[in-house]
């Protein structure tokens, strides 16, 4: 059995442990588990860190557990918020927990024998206890003064936290609690902004016992620009959903990251080996406009979140900007890759019924587009044949556009040279 938690601190995902913890994990399997509450419809980079614990400890040989807090979620976790959460339906959360379900299935094996992982909903327990069940039974074992004292609470006491929130860390200790009696669950790991939590699960099973738990936390990931780590550029969270974050934009994400955050990445969210990546670290050092690194991340991370197909598509979509695409791939572009691509280039609107009638090119790239301010301009770039739409190269100043250069019904896609690209939305 190997070491899980010498290889976690090699890939920098070790921030705390709780006493003998490494000497426990080092010398028999142990269930391990992970919480992920169900406050959106899809898990976002974000959690990734937590899946990737999950991942390397049964890799090692233990038995991983995935949490989904049905009942939890109902509340929110008040740790690294600095207001409250809008409490969400039961509906809402029965379905989001669902999307998790299906996701967290990409990372982490269910069907691997003895150290096979499960999945679990808190709700199926705790929709049991009665209020007074709950004060008796487990509220007692907490004093106040231990659960203030927390980190998660005593930032959130400046602001303002409600009972409700404040019950959150109650109810997750109860939670690791009911998993070490039942499940044999022995460790629980997450985000250091989760130590206060998992700590108040380790000092319940104690308190209630006489057992022994451990916890492990990983740093909170942050860019090396100071930025939030899980957005993008534009300040989009991005998701694992593939309807709410396209393959393409999940690639362009980490084909992006700076060199400096490329190099802890691929340790925290690849599963390459150490000879691997330090081989990639040598070929970053030596040819750096290569990205070498970026390069086999964003691989990497694209194909175990989404596909193969997915990565080789995002792959070729990439090349659109750089002028190694044609017309057949942009007609087999989805509206949002579509949008996704020429993010941020200027768009234009033009009248359904005009494009009917059909548009002299001249005047749709002046009046229309605006990719020229004047005729006479327009006319000579399109001589030169430095016009092109929809990656097709004009013939000449006589064209005329009409809605056959649709893409996905609504689009035109006008190219000035190279690198100018204008977007064109019919409306009607």
């Amino acid at each position: 059995m190997r070491n899980v938690v010498e290889e976690l601190r090699w890939r920098g995902m070790v921030q705390d442990t709780t006493q003998g913890a490494e000497e426990v994990l080092a010398r028999e399997p142990v269930t391990v588990y992970v919480g992920f509450d169900p406050t959106a419809e899809s898990l976002q980079i974000g959690n990734l860190v937590a899946i990737m614990l999950l991942v390397h400890f049964q890799r090692a040989g233990h038995k991983p557990i995935a949490l989904v807090g049905g009942a939890t979620g109902m509340i929110g976790d008040p740790s690294g918020k600095s207001q409250e959460r809008t409490l969400q339906s039961l509906d809402t959360i029965k379905h989001n927990v669902e999307r998790f379900k299906g996701q967290l299935r990409n990372f982490i094996d269910f069907d691997s024998g003895p150290n096979a992982a499960e999945l679990v909903d808190n709700h199926d327990w705790l929709k049991e206890f009665s209020l007074l069940e709950f004060l008796r039974d487990v509220g007692k074992h907490l004093t106040v003064n231990y659960m203030t004292a927390k980190d998660s609470v005593q930032q959130r006491l400046k602001t303002g936290l409600s009972f409700t929130e404040f019950s959150y860390q109650l109810l997750q200790a109860y939670d690791f609690y009911w998993l070490y009696t039942h499940k044999g669950c022995k460790c629980q790991v997450g985000g250091s902004d989760q130590w206060g939590n998992i700590t108040a699960g380790t000092e319940l099973i104690r308190r209630i016992g006489g057992g022994e738990a451990h916890a492990l936390t990983c740093p909170l990931i942050t860019k090396a620009d100071g930025t939030k780590f899980g957005k993008s550029e534009a300040g989009e969270k991005i998701w694992l959903d593939p309807k709410m974050t396209s393959p393409y934009k999940f690639y362009q994400f980490w084909l992006n990251c700076s060199d400096q955050d490329a190099g802890r990445f691929i340790r925290i969210f690849s599963l390459l080996s150490r000879e691997e990546i330090q081989t990639l670290e040598s070929q970053q050092q030596n040819a750096p406009h290569e990205r070498a690194l970026q390069k086999a991340l964003a691989r990497d991370i694209t194909v175990r979140v989404h596909s193969e197909e997915d990565y080789q598509r995002a792959i070729e979509v990439s090349q659109i900007l750089f002028g190694k695409a044609t017309t057949d791939t942009l007609k087999g572009l989805s509206e949002q890759v579509l949008l996704d691509v020429f993010e941020g280039v200027p768009q234009f609107g033009v009248a359904r019924s005009e494009l009917e009638q059909g548009i002299n090119i001249v005047d749709f790239l002046t009046e229309k587009a605006q990719v020229f301010p004047s005729k006479g301009e327009a006319r000579r770039m399109l001589k030169g044949g430095g016009v092109s739409i929809n990656k097709e190269k004009v013939a000449g100043q006589d064209e005329t556009v009409t809605t056959d250069a649709l893409l996905n019904g609504k689009y035109i896609l006008a190219q000035k040279g190279k690198k100018n690209y204008y977007l064109v939305k019919v409306n009607g």
